[in-house]
């Protein structure tokens, strides 16, 4: 029994990591680009990356933190615009290409060795650089405060400020959605996600639409990657390929097209793997799987609970199948 009381006080600690509120903003940006508006992104890490780097480098140079969260909207601005004003007029699939393509070049522009006294190169940029003026703005007094299990300092890199922090956005973005589905706006894109063509022919510009779409999912994703970094570091190999797929997993898992889909999914998401991770190091030996191991079974499991997720429920937990399909 005191094994099941601590597995779940462990559980309900990652439910509420800043990690797992990043992830969940993530998911949120990239439902308005998939789940609304049908566009096949595989490159939403990008947006955490240079949301990150814009954040970290400005606070580096000595910009007030406000001006450095400004900062790293606009680089998510213009890579949004650099994206979308070319390729938004590409089908699904090729969209998706293009997309991945464009990431993995944020990525290794990042790491490259030529920028390494901007972005640090493959090292990244340590935390302790920059995430002193988000800390300075916390109004709880210095010491720890206890709520229930839950018992962290009231401030510092992986306290309750932070977290406060986060999931008050997440709760912001989730109101924010929440309000442009029932708006006009959101159900023309819903209407361009089922037929572009149908809503086309009621005069309507798709292309301005779907590029406003990337835009707005692009800074929640900026946003969410200033909140990923805050708690440890900006590292460009931390915000790759499987970053994206990671989001998506989070979305699909709690419903795509719906509000509240995407924070539970990125909640499941890493209380499973956490959950998978714990069961396998207490329980299956060291002789026959080490604990690097465990973690990359965790992943495993996450990935077959995915694909059994899509083939027999592929609306996800919270989504409605007669609303949303996967034929984008």
């Amino acid at each position: 029994m005191d094994y099941i009381v601590s597995l779940l006080q462990s559980l309900s600690v990652q439910a509420l990591a800043p990690t797992t509120a990043a992830f969940a903003i993530a998911a949120i940006g990239l439902n308005i680009h998939f789940g609304f508006a049908g566009l096949l992104n595989i490159g939403q890490a990008a947006f955490l990356l240079l949301g990150a780097y814009g954040f970290a480098i400005s606070i580096e140079r000595g910009l007030p933190i406000f001006l450095a969260v400004l900062v790293a909207l606009i680089v998510a601005l213009a890579f949004a615009l650099i994206l979308g004003l070319p390729t938004l007029k590409l089908r699904g699939d090729y969209l998706a290409i293009v997309t991945i393509s464009a990431a993995e070049i944020i990525r290794m522009v990042g790491r490259s060795s030529i920028l390494t006294d901007v972005t640090g190169g493959s090292n990244g940029i340590t935390g302790n650089t920059y995430n002193g003026p988000f800390n300075a703005l916390s109004p709880l007094p210095d010491g720890t405060t206890q709520i229930l299990w839950f018992n962290y300092d009231n401030n510092g890199v992986n306290g309750w400020w932070i977290r406060i922090v986060g999931w008050g956005l997440v709760a912001l973005f989730a109101l924010l959605v929440w309000a442009l589905a029932r708006s006009p706006w959101g159900r023309l894109l819903k209407g361009i996600r089922e037929d572009e063509d149908a809503v086309r022919s009621l005069g309507k510009n798709v292309y301005s639409y779907k590029l406003q779409a990337l835009i707005l999912g692009g800074l929640i994703g900026a946003i969410a990657g200033i909140i990923y970094v805050l708690p440890s570091s900006v590292q460009p190999d931390g915000l790759g390929r499987s970053t994206t797929f990671f989001i998506y997993t989070a979305l699909l898992l709690g419903g795509a097209a719906t509000v509240f889909g995407p924070i539970l999914g990125a909640i499941l998401f890493f209380v499973m793997r956490l959950l998978v991770q714990t069961l396998a190091q207490d329980f299956i030996p060291s002789s026959i799987m080490n604990g690097q191991q465990t973690v990359q079974f965790s992943y495993v499991l996450v990935g077959v609970a995915l694909m059994c997720l899509i083939i027999f429920r592929p609306q996800g937990i919270l989504g409605n199948k007669r609303e949303l399909s996967f034929s984008v």
